[in-house]
């Protein structure tokens, strides 16, 4: 029976029909929903954790603060564009996506010296604010956060006020700004680290 207008009604053919195709659409994109994850490449935890030892890489969003010695006119601080782009006075921007900050200092250096700016500049680079990183799915609250250095799987879930009772402890979802998809990573042996811009999604656990 139906309840319309505090009065009840029975439940028609065509109303039978519409309520276990609903139930029957949400069932299938439930199952569709698992395949696309169950379907994603798998890397070792040991891979993803070596990815990050050759030094931070720039991308869109980061701050950094850029010093040429002896030369305030030409110290600041900038942030990389949406387009992977660092503006810096005097110089053409600098494609910054994907280089570490060593390598941007080599560069302002090089082309402040090649446009007779400065005869030797001592540059240095380093970063003020890292781009966020966000944690989605099973957690308290999931969302975009601040980003620390050294920061680990574990200590993204705590800032997003834990896991979930649902949520699946075993296996992640892990989409790195670099990679063309995500990868599913199983949480085993050492901690799981964590790189700014990093999509971390805790799924549902089925077991």
């Amino acid at each position: 029976m139906l309840l319309v207008s505090g009065k009840s009604c029975p439940r028609t053919g065509s109303n039978r029909v519409r309520f276990w195709l609903g139930i029957g659409t949400l069932a299938l994109a439930s199952l569709t929903c698992g395949c696309a994850a169950s379907n994603l490449p798998v890397a070792s935890l040991q891979s993803i954790n070596d990815d990050l030892n050759g030094g931070y890489r720039l991308s869109a969003g980061d701050k950094v603060k850029v010093t040429v010695f002896d030369e305030k006119s030409l110290s600041g601080e900038y942030k990389v564009s949406d387009a992977g782009d660092l503006a810096i006075p005097l110089i053409e921007k600098i494609d910054a996506n994907g280089k570490t900050p060593e390598q941007i200092a080599g560069i302002i250096s090089d082309r402040l010296k090649e446009g007779g700016y400065v005869l030797s500049p001592r540059v240095s680079v380093e970063i003020l604010e890292y781009r966020p990183f966000f944690i989605l799915g099973e957690v308290s609250k999931p969302g975009e956060y601040a980003y620390s250095t050294t920061l680990t799987l574990e200590q993204a879930v705590a800032k997003a006020g834990g896991y979930t009772p649902r949520a699946d402890r075993k296996i992640i979802q892990l989409k790195r700004q670099d990679w063309p998809s995500a990868r599913r990573v199983r949480l085993e042996g050492q901690a799981l680290k964590i790189a700014p811009g990093d999509t971390i999604t805790v799924q549902e656990s089925f077991f």
